[in-house]
């Protein structure tokens, strides 16, 4: 889809507006050409899913120009950003999320709930998200650089009504070719049930990168060193 220069692009997040990859996500969107508007929770709210408020009010607080926080989730953020602040917005942009966003994590992730409210809405909505292992430093200024070249990629895909986009960067040392951008499925393997004891109560205690995967699928795409580029429905 060419994006027009007259055109609002809502960027949003579920890190919290003070978040870097935050940052990063504008760099990139910058590249698109189109006017910006950013509605980002006041805190962060990893792991949200796509909870969403009606039991009280939201509070939109103006940071700059076209710079907005609300008391909110991020499907909060998109659908007062919508009706608000950023009404004319065709497309939604959400991350880049600190942490890998594959599989089944699409059913609990606050990012990738933000692109499928986008496009609920008629918009299009592309989640973006940083893997990486424990310990391991975020590059944003080269995740923000996959961005944009993903993003162009995206110029002349074709959007089929009720889908978004789910994107995911590996974790690969410094330097290096740009890895490719895959097309693929979304895994739907489960999470292992690990948890510890204690005396506070049970812990989750398997290990992220030890995940079940499926062969060709996100999660062995993205591990494997490549840009997993995925299809989501709304329903």
């Amino acid at each position: 889809m060419p994006v027009d220069s007259r055109w609002k692009i809502l960027l949003t997040n579920d890190d919290g507006i003070a978040a870097p990859g935050l940052v990063a996500l504008e760099q990139a969107a910058a590249s698109l050409g189109a006017e910006t508007v950013v509605v980002a929770p006041a805190e962060p709210h990893s792991g949200c899913g796509h909870r969403v408020t009606t039991d009280r009010p939201l509070l939109l607080v103006q940071h700059a120009a076209n710079r907005y926080s609300l008391a909110g989730t991020p499907a909060d953020c998109v659908r007062v950003g919508l009706a608000t602040v950023a009404a004319e917005a065709v497309m939604v942009l959400s991350g880049i999320n600190a942490g890998g966003n594959l599989g089944v994590d699409i059913h609990h992730s606050g990012t990738v709930a933000a692109a499928r409210e986008g496009a609920l809405h008629g918009r299009r909505g592309v989640a973006a998200s940083q893997y990486h292992r424990r310990g391991s430093e975020i590059d944003w200024e080269r995740s923000a650089a996959w961005l944009i070249h993903v993003l162009e990629f995206l110029r002349t895909a074709e959007d089929l009504p009720g889908t978004f986009w789910n994107i995911n960067f590996p974790d690969l040392p410094a330097g290096g070719a740009l890895p490719p951008v895959v097309a693929c499925a979304i895994d739907p393997s489960p999470f292992q049930l690990g948890y510890r004891e204690s005396d506070a109560g049970w812990h989750y205690s398997a290990s992220y990168h030890e995940r079940p995967r499926l062969a060709g699928a996100d999660v062995a795409t993205c591990f494997g060193g490549a840009i997993s580029l995925s299809s989501g429905r709304v329903v």
